[in-house]
């Protein structure tokens, strides 16, 4: 199975073990990510501005040239997946953005959203099949007590991310149970992170932090994954975290674990 593949900014730098045992479990599974040529940064955040199409260029670029490979676009952070289908979405529906989008890009044929842009989680859960992907498990992460934790951007808004039920998700509980591990449900796994406030609302982040670790902890998780790299970051800078009282993972590090997959 080819995939045209957008790895972001962040799995380049900080957030390299998200990618690189991704990577390395797509080839076990027989799935081939092909990194797009000359990707640019997402920009990130989604802009609310309605007439904003200066930061959406980088991501028309990408759906564009994955429907031009005539492969669907698979990607792995959080933040580059919601701007991704959200902008997809744009330019599926919002012809005034269309027209000004293809005007400034000028590329060989217009791009109409055509591109499906799907996650990591979802090619395994969609394409792969937990149930075939349990069948690959070489290492059972038996025994392992994980929770997981969504956050805001893989689930909402949800008429457009359709990615899972945004107030009860199971996909990444579905994930780990395939793997062998025991998933811990707990009520705050899709509550918000504190994301950039990190930068200057220090204490604020960390009782928001402080609340979903807690939350994990006393339901019996000794373990948290994630899939985006902001929110591992705050979780990791936790006090409860640097006490030693919970580690905090990508699940792909989980993924390659349980198939055994070492590095290259």
């Amino acid at each position: 199975m080819n995939y045209s593949y957008y790895p972001g900014c962040t799995l380049k730098t900080k957030a390299q073990n998200l990618e690189k045992f991704a990577l390395h479990s797509a080839q076990a599974l027989g799935v081939n990510l092909v990194e797009q040529e000359e990707w640019q940064c997402c920009g990130a955040v989604y802009p609310l501005s309605t007439d904003e199409i200066a930061t959406k260029l980088a991501s028309v670029r990408s759906l564009a040239a994955a429907r031009d490979k005539g492969e669907s676009l698979v990607t792995l952070c959080a933040a580059c997946h919601q701007l991704m289908k959200r902008v997809n979405h744009d330019m599926q529906t919002k012809e005034d953005m269309r027209e000004k989008v293809n005007n400034y890009l000028q590329l060989d044929d217009n791009y109409q959203g055509e591109s499906k842009v799907i996650h990591y989680l979802e090619l395994l859960r969609d394409e792969i099949g937990f149930e075939t992907l349990a069948q690959k498990v070489k290492v059972p992460l038996k025994g392992r007590k994980v929770a997981a934790y969504y956050g805001c951007l893989l689930l909402r808004p949800k008429e457009i991310m359709n990615f899972d039920d945004p107030e009860r998700p199971t996909v990444l509980e579905d994930f780990l149970e395939s793997l062998g591990a025991s998933a811990i449900h707990y009520p705050y796994k899709t509550e918000c992170c504190g994301g950039y406030l990190s930068v200057d609302k220090e204490e604020v982040v960390e009782q928001m932090v402080d609340n979903i670790i807690r939350s994990a902890l006393e339901q019996g998780a000794e373990e948290i994954v994630t899939a985006c790299p902001l929110c591992k970051y705050n979780l990791e800078n936790s006090r409860l975290c640097s006490k030693g009282e919970i580690s905090i993972s990508y699940f792909t590090e989980l993924l390659a674990e349980a198939l055994d997959v070492k590095e290259a």
